[in-house]
């Protein structure tokens, strides 16, 4: 149902968005106290417009649907439309209302469901439509806005219209094969297929699909749009002052975000972000020519594995940051939903639990490695987004006495992740050889192998592999278990993020310089050095036929990390790095078909299993172009090392780390 309501709301900041939005979502009405008007909305006192579908009674969330099609009463509810209404080429901005478990219409109880709803069939023409609520009182509802669109995106638009958005996706397939004439730049292909792959709900865009393949005959879930996948692409729209695609697509993700999520009877905690949604087309009630748009969320219950989307919270959090830096608008940051939607993250990242580390705790396949490949544990991607995630909240929060113990504890954990990462996961010749001269066994409170490392766990490649100078943040670290791989996204982000320190972080860049044909070779960026092999590999992987050595998430090339290698080199001043890895690439993403991975030691093999024409490949080679051109926009992404919190790291250091744990208030030893 939408309710159109012109109310007076105590809060400033929430007031200004709904005016902007038109919305008036409940849930966060609740949080910030402003019960009454809720209470008022929905005994009648208001205006509003109702509308359900059958669906309302197999459903469990609000939902939100946009005009009135037929009269209809419940209870005290009434409203009609008058006059005849046309064909719209465009519906009006979906609001949803989620978190309330239900709400009552007259006698008829409105549960929640799993489908975000928008009629997306409009009427022939446009017409003035008067709502009764119980009180008497009419409203006049408005013509849809149409959004401001690129000059390309208008073309798609005109394209696509409002068709199903299956149908949009062949004709967007279809203009792949096109090929590339002489006087038409790599970029310039690049910008048409990343258009081609965008994705549209009720008339605007809200994402791009993973991959716009026309050869596969089954697009499995590739023709959904992921959260980690459309981050590039949300940069290179920010870049190219396109912000309106970026917009909705943080705030469809957010009334995603706290739908009902079960797998088996359980349900994780709140908060979650999904890993992808899909536009489907599902027809009207009682009118097969009629059709609504629906946003289906993947939370992980369909995924390969059922593993949930641990990094997609993280990297939701990085894009609104982004955003507001791009684009100057603050105001969506601050609207009450989206601050809402930022601190269920955190609570669900910063809440307590067994672990004795302040990284994350995650399973096998809960980031861009979404399959088993041994990083369960505490994986240094996670890590590394996860700190990178704490510094951009810090900064988006609004001041408020009720964000006070958050603030504290998402601080505390800055401090603590920082150290624990760079005293403990940090690899270079020097560390090597002091593990390698490790002692075992060490009962105290001041022992120098907290974690039980045996040396001989050294794999014999590392001691040929490490140069001389630099280093690297190991993949892992468990109790009695080092993951010695060198692992691109963790490394080139703890850059980005400053999790690294600056030395660490030119160090990291040293080591890729010093093995770049080993990291980049034939295509950048290797995902994992070295692969897993013979038994090794089919103990830890299973025996995965698509992570096969050299392949996929083992040890395969992957352009997409092209933009976040750019952002760490223009972050410490050495962009000639990126830009030796451009050229490269442009030698063949474009001569085949801008491939998802690339297969063997060197990446000279398009991959076996590789999907053409990804997405985030396209937008991570329009990334790096663009912020080659342009450095100063990568601050977007950029977190610069807090001097406090560098102060306080620096305060542990000299007080001694080891030191042994205090008993304060005790004066008097008791054997019991």
């Amino acid at each position: 149902m939408l309710f159109h309501v012109n109310v007076l709301i105590k809060s400033r900041n929430y007031y200004n968005s709904c005016k902007a939005e038109g919305i008036i979502n409940f849930r966060y009405l609740l949080t910030m106290g402003a019960s009454e008007a809720a209470l008022q909305l929905l005994s009648g006192e208001l205006s509003c417009q109702v509308r359900t579908s059958s669906i309302l009674a197999k459903s469990n969330s609000l939902l939100c649907y946009e005009r009135c099609f037929k009269a209809r009463n419940y209870g005290d509810w009434r409203y009609k439309q008058i006059n005849s209404i046309k064909k719209l080429q465009d519906c009006s901005s979906l609001h949803a209302f989620h978190g309330l478990h239900s709400v009552f219409c007259g006698e008829k109880l409105l549960s929640q469901s799993n489908l975000l709803i928008c009629n997306c069939q409009q009427p022939e023409r446009v017409s003035e439509t008067i709502i009764k609520g119980g009180n008497g009182k009419s409203m006049h509802t408005v013509s849809p806005k149409i959004p401001n669109l690129a000059p390309d995106e208008q073309n798609m638009k005109q394209e696509n219209g409002a068709r199903p958005f299956s149908e949009g996706f062949k004709t967007a397939a279809s203009v792949n094969s096109r090929p590339r004439t002489n006087t038409e730049s790599i970029e310039d292909e690049a910008w048409h297929f990343l258009r081609a792959a965008m994705v549209y709900y009720c008339g605007s865009p809200v994402g791009t699909i993973a991959a716009n393949d026309p050869s596969e005959a089954t697009m499995l879930n590739y023709d959904q749009v992921f959260i980690r996948d459309f981050i590039p692409s949300g940069i290179a729209f920010l870049l190219k002052g396109e912000y309106d695609i970026v917009r909705n697509f943080i705030l469809h993700t957010l009334q995603l975000q706290s739908w009902e999520k079960t797998m088996d009877c359980y349900s994780p905690g709140q908060g979650l972000m999904p890993a992808s949604f899909k536009v489907r087309t599902i027809p009207l009630d009682n009118d097969e020519s009629a059709t609504e748009d629906v946003l289906d969320p993947d939370f992980g219950e369909a995924a390969i594995g059922r593993v949930a989307p641990v990094d997609s919270g993280l990297w939701w959090i990085i894009l609104l940051r982004a955003y507001g830096k791009c684009s100057g608008d603050l105001s969506l940051q601050e609207r009450v939903d989206v601050q809402t939607g930022m601190k269920m993250i955190l609570r669900l990242c910063l809440a307590d639990g067994f672990d004795m580390f302040p990284t994350l705790l995650v399973t096998d396949g809960s980031c861009m490695i979404d399959r088993r490949m041994g990083i369960h544990g505490h994986p240094l991607e996670i890590q590394a987004l996860y700190y990178s995630a704490l510094l951009g909240a810090r900064e988006m929060l609004a001041p408020e006495e009720a964000s006070t113990d958050l603030v504290r504890a998402l601080n505390n954990r800055l401090l603590a992740l920082s150290f624990h990462i760079r005293e403990y996961y940090w690899i270079d010749v020097k560390k090597l050889n002091e593990i390698y001269r490790y002692k075992t066994e060490e009962y105290s409170y001041d022992a120098i192998n907290k974690f039980n490392i045996y040396p001989d766990q050294i794999p014999p490649w590392l001691v040929e592999w490490m140069p001389s100078e630099g280093g690297y943040l190991i993949g892992n670290l468990q109790p009695a278990h080092m993951d010695f791989r060198f692992f691109s996204l963790g490394n080139v982000w703890s850059i980005v993020s400053s999790l690294a320190n600056i030395d660490q972080s030119h160090a990291i860049l040293d080591l890729i310089e010093a093995k770049w044909e080993d990291l980049v070779a034939d295509m950048p960026l290797k995902i994992c050095y070295p692969a897993l092999e013979g038994q090794e590999w089919r103990i830890i992987t299973g025996g995965d036929p698509k992570n096969t050595p050299w392949s996929y998430h083992n040890g395969g090339s992957w352009p997409t990390l092209l933009w976040q290698l750019t952002v760490a080199c223009i972050k410490m001043k050495r962009p000639e790095i990126a830009e030796k890895a451009i050229k490269i690439a442009e030698r063949r993403l474009s001569r085949d078909r801008w491939p998802e991975y690339y297969d063997t030691r060197r990446g000279g093999f398009i991959g076996k299993q590789a999907r053409l024409f990804q997405t985030w490949t396209i937008a991570g080679y329009l990334v790096a172009k663009l912020l080659i051109a342009n450095p100063e926009a990568a601050k977007m992404v950029i977190n610069v090392e807090d001097t406090e919190l560098l102060s306080a790291f620096s305060s542990i250091l000299s007080s001694n780390p080891r030191r042994k744990r205090s008993r304060k208030g005790v004066k008097q030893s008791f054997i019991i």
